[in-house]
């Protein structure tokens, strides 16, 4: 059994919009649509937990019945940051998911996951306990002595980008936030579950990733969005 815990409790503030950016139409279709289609179509996805934000889920129940995402089985309130959101969706679970559950975690403004990527993660999931979406890392990377000066780089050989879907195994998520939210650690604005993982001293397995892959969050990546599109078409 495979559960989606997809997250739309974002802003967007860099967006310049009026509206959350998951649900801004590109192409006449919500954002957070093209991202529940993926997992609607994939075989391995039985259900998917969607942790909206607040004052939005009716929208988001008119638009998941619009356009029959039928494994969408429930939809609650986000928190303020992603961590809460996340944390809310694992103990919303605790009455519905086995120790043993592949759980898999995914941004909602990542629309172009595609089924390659969820079925690796799915796969690393169950072989090790957990699998993170991860990609080389292509560019050089400098480390700063001031805002405009640098004297070091780090090898990019040593470093890889990890971006969601990420899956865990629910007995080793709910475990991991109940103890995280105790010790406040890995809770944080910037943190993930991957980093709140990490920060537990848990070890994480790579999983395959895709450059088309993109988090949404500027005007400059909803226009590589709608480029990607045109391609597909």
């Amino acid at each position: 059994m495979s559960t989606a815990i997809i997250i739309a409790g974002g802003v967007g503030k860099r967006m310049g919009q009026d509206i959350p950016k998951q649900f801004i139409i590109i192409e006449g279709k919500p954002i957070i649509i093209y991202t529940l289609e993926s997992f609607q179509n994939h075989p391995q996805i039985d259900q998917i937990l969607v942790v909206c934000k607040s004052g939005w889920e009716d929208t988001l129940w008119a638009y998941v019945n619009e356009y029959q995402i039928d494994k969408v089985k429930w939809v609650i309130t986000g928190g303020s940051k992603g961590q809460e959101s996340i944390n809310n969706g694992v103990q919303f679970l605790k009455d519905y998911c086995d120790e043993n559950e592949t759980i898999i975690i995914h941004d909602g403004i990542r629309p172009l996951v595609d089924e390659l990527v969820l079925s690796d993660v799915i796969v690393k999931c169950n072989q090790y306990g957990n699998g993170v979406t991860s990609l080389p890392y292509n560019e050089q990377i400098f480390i700063k002595e001031t805002e405009e000066t640098t004297k070091q780089y780090v090898d990019r050989n040593t470093l890889r980008r990890v971006s969601t879907p990420q899956a865990y195994k629910f007995g080793k998520l709910q475990w991991a936030y109940d103890k995280a939210v105790a010790e406040n650690t890995g809770m944080s604005d910037s943190s993930y579950t991957n980093t709140m993982m990490v920060d537990l001293g848990e070890t994480l397995y790579f999983s395959a990733g895709s450059d088309k892959n993109i988090k949404l969050t500027t005007i400059e990546d909803l226009e590589l969005f709608k480029a990607y599109l045109k391609m597909k078409q």
